[in-house]
């Protein structure tokens, strides 16, 4: 680690603190000019890229989840820690998975299946954008679908 002080790479470390996001901090010295200085290291982990519906592929994107489901959750008694749990669970499937890429589809399947449980008309919020429901009629057979599986 180089000193940001003077560019030396002669360091040590004087303190290692874990921390409850998952990385490690750790208390610097150089050995060349005394200054002292933290770093934070944490785990990288490799993200698979998501196809979408016409092709494009892009890296996976966890905030893209939660603001999507928070918008669905609008104005909801969602607590925000359900929210963030969901989402915390969907990340966690998709990098249990292991694969270099993965559909859009299969991540907003997971959407709709943590939503459904988590509260019936975020669900149905979120099902009219994703499953593109374009009419009344839709969005009506829908909601029938859902108070079948009840």
């Amino acid at each position: 680690m180089k000193c940001p002080s003077c560019g030396s790479s002669d360091t040590h470390v004087i303190d290692t603190v874990r921390e409850p996001s998952g990385g490690i901090r750790r208390r610097r010295s150089c050995k060349a000019c005394g200054h002292r200085f933290n770093t934070i290291e944490r785990i990288v982990e490799t993200t698979p890229l998501v196809i979408k519906r016409d092709g494009r592929r892009e890296p996976f994107n966890r905030e893209k989840i939660l603001e999507g489901v928070r918008i669905a959750c609008a104005k909801r008694a969602v607590a925000a820690e359900d929210i963030e749990r969901l989402v915390n669970q969907i990340e966690a499937r998709v990098l249990a998975m292991n694969v270099s890429e993965v559909t859009a589809r299969t991540i907003g399947d997971m959407v709709l299946q943590g939503l459904r449980e988590l509260d019936e008309v975020a669900y149905i919020r979120y099902a009219i954008v994703y499953l593109n429901l374009k009419d009344l009629e839709s969005v009506k057979g829908e909601i029938e679908r859902l108070l079948g599986e009840r």
